[in-house]
């Protein structure tokens, strides 16, 4: 039993031995192509970001000068139903007179 759990000990320091990776090379010095390229690249995103932004605030005024066209449309409905409304009950109060005096004549 003492030697199956030394084994399995060993067999677990071995595996951590080699399970560990090398050390990292220190990376290269970035030539003037890359660091040309990744500028080139930085300033096509920046470009990129404020058309995407330009248009959003299109969108957002085109979608607020569409509500308020359309509570506009509301209001004018609900004035011109209100309107329609007000003749109607007039119309009636003037049958109902006219027909009081005549049925008083």
């Amino acid at each position: 039993m003492n030697k199956l759990i030394a084994a399995l000990i060993a067999g677990l320091f071995a595996t951590s031995a080699f399970a560990q990776s090398a050390a990292p090379a220190a990376p290269a010095a970035p030539t003037a192509k890359v660091v040309k390229a990744e500028a080139k690249e930085t300033k096509a995103d920046v470009k990129a970001d404020a058309k995407e932004s330009k248009t959003d605030a299109k969108a957002d005024a085109k979608v607020t000068e569409a509500k308020a066209d359309a509570k506009e449309t509301k209001v004018k409905a609900h004035h011109k139903a209100a309107k329609t409304k007000a003749k109607a009950k007039q119309a009636t109060a003037d049958t109902k007179s006219d027909a009081k005096e005549a049925a008083t004549k």
